[in-house]
């Protein structure tokens, strides 16, 4: 996936899922109706598109080269699998991660990692755990 040079904290799902449990439970047990707020879900590290190949070449154990920042051939890829338009809707998400990144805001993991009570799941360990699957 495009994803650029700026850095994406890329968020494993687990930890979505464990904060938004988490964060449904106080909500659902507060004495008094909780004001709206938002929470950044993010990994505990922000990769590039160079960094990610690089920890897949090390997992996998053979040599990943990153495909580059253009989206086109992205989307041609996803639109195999996907409707049309959701690999359309991809590409422009690609887009914007390799022109702005998506760079936590002070505080967002440490937040997280405070809700959670432990540490975030690392990209390295997703990737683990997928080849070991």
């Amino acid at each position: 996936m495009p994803i650029g040079s700026k850095g994406v904290a890329m968020v494993d799902a687990r930890d979505i899922a464990d904060v938004a449990a988490i964060e449904l439970i106080r909500r659902e047990t507060a004495a008094e109706k909780l004001p709206i707020e938002t929470i950044n879900l993010v990994g505990p590290e922000t990769l590039t598109g160079p960094a990610v190949a690089a920890i897949w070449a090390d997992v996998l154990g053979r040599p990943v080269v990153y495909g580059g920042d253009d989206p086109s051939g992205f989307e041609q890829t996803m639109a195999t699998v996907m409707p049309r338009w959701m690999a359309y809707e991809m590409r422009r998400m690609a887009e914007r991660y390799v022109s702005h990144g998506m760079i936590p805001e002070d505080g967002d993991r440490e937040r997280l990692t405070a809700m959670l009570g432990r540490p975030l799941h690392g990209y390295r360990d997703v990737a683990r755990d997928l080849v070991a699957a």
